[in-house]
């Protein structure tokens, strides 16, 4: 599968889910905050790039993939601010953050409202390459 195929099957399942314009769906759009997604809305997406891909992603391997593998207690602090740990995990998957500007400030509810459609699409690519 080719990184342009799976490029234009997360676009349009995320535009048919949400009910969006395939213009108001680019790689940097968050799907939560800047397309409106809900958590019905993130299972219908999985569930449409299952059907199209045959790739599929459970809710919980979404937030296992975000997490990478940091225990719930060790990713935010008492506070439920995001850890210096977590935030170099989130660097990885989710590159276009500002650790900088978000470290010591970034709650942890917030987090899956920096994931952006194009951080989805690595994330649909990481799977395939498991299950080949």
């Amino acid at each position: 599968m080719s990184l342009t195929h799976i490029t234009e099957a997360v676009h349009t399942a995320v535009a048919d889910a949400l009910g969006a314009e395939p213009e108001e769906v680019v790689d940097d759009a968050t799907l939560l905050d800047d397309l409106g997604a809900e958590s019905i809305d993130l299972l219908d997406i999985l569930f449409r790039l299952e059907r199209s891909l045959g790739v599929k992603i459970q809710a919980a391997e979404l937030a296992e993939y975000v997490q990478g593998g940091i225990p719930e207690e060790e990713f935010g602090d008492e506070n439920e601010i995001v850890t210096d740990r977590a935030l170099a995990q989130l660097k990885t998957v989710m590159p276009q953050i500002d650790v900088e500007a978000l470290s010591g400030r970034l709650q942890a509810t917030r987090v899956m409202g920096l994931f952006t459609v194009a951080n989805l699409v690595q994330l649909v690519v990481h799977k395939s390459a498991v299950a080949a």
